[in-house]
């Protein structure tokens, strides 16, 4: 009888240790988070950090910030499955929509353009003087920099040096020290680079209206976990104290002060659905 009340109170103890192991490794879950690299990376992580840090303690739901060296890198992080939230616009082509990622919020700002930039002080004043000349674009999974104002010269038959500089702030570096004529460029990171560095542009060429990036989830994240990360991030710019993080992260990086989050769906970004379905298939 000892023997067996031995056997069944290490029994219970067991089934009972492994439940608190179970309970802490759910307490102690955490998820990746990637936001597309619009600013170098010292730029990108004082503008994301307080941001995820306040999210995250409001939600309960841990998450990290992954970023690679350029936005070619951290997309690459994205499509290896290695990241569960995502501030992008590279996952909108008829293939990468296979992935299942969901659409959750998006930044309360004006719709973006790709544009064709060069200095205000530049000689070149149409598009057609770029041909065969060096242009700076972020990289080649940048929607907005790249892809859109890059099929435009395609269409124009344009043909111009490609050079990729690894995110908006560098490509914009290049053009004012000279190394490239002109860049690619995102109207909101036009203004804001304007804001912080006073550097002036002509804008030769502007694309149609696109939404700021989304926020997005992937399909393998439970509900619950999609659910408190979606109201904490909508929810910030309510509470006085996300406010003030939302309006101090947009003054590093030259955004307005009431850039917060707001509810978004898939509808939201049907003009990215269509640039795919006339772009060539090399900017897929």
């Amino acid at each position: 009888m000892k023997k067996l009340f031995l056997a069944l109170v290490c029994g219970v103890l067991a089934v009972s240790l492994g439940g608190m192991s179970s309970t802490a490794q759910a307490q102690s879950a955490a998820y990746n988070f990637s936001p597309v690299n619009q600013y170098d990376i010292n730029l990108t992580a004082a503008y994301w950090n307080p941001i995820i840090a306040y999210v995250s303690d409001r939600s309960g739901v841990k998450l990290n910030l992954k970023i690679g060296r350029t936005s070619a890198d951290t997309t690459s992080y994205v499509l290896a499955k290695e990241v569960e939230f995502v501030f992008s616009n590279h996952l909108f082509s008829p293939e990468r929509e296979q992935l299942g990622w969901k659409v959750f919020g998006r930044r309360n700002t004006p719709a973006l353009q790709g544009q064709i930039v060069v200095p205000v002080d530049s000689p070149i004043t149409d598009i057609s003087q770029l041909k065969g000349q060096d242009v700076a674009f972020a990289g080649p999974e940048a929607f907005v920099v790249y892809k859109v104002p890059y099929a435009h010269l395609l269409s124009k038959n344009i043909d111009v040096k490609v050079v990729f500089a690894g995110n908006q702030n560098a490509a914009f570096a290049q053009l004012f020290a000279g190394k490239v004529v002109a860049s690619g460029a995102n109207s909101q990171l036009v203004d804001g680079y304007t804001r912080r560095e006073g550097k002036k542009f002509r804008v030769l060429w502007s694309s149609e209206q696109f939404q700021d990036l989304a926020l997005m989830v992937s399909g393998k994240v439970p509900e619950a976990d999609a659910r408190k990360v979606a109201s904490a991030f909508i929810d910030m710019y309510k509470d006085p104290k996300g406010r003030d993080i939302l309006h101090q992260a947009s003054k590093e990086v030259g955004l307005p002060n009431d850039a917060y989050f707001v509810a978004a769906g898939p509808s939201d970004y049907a003009a990215y659905k269509r640039f795919y379905q006339s772009a060539p298939s090399s900017l897929h």
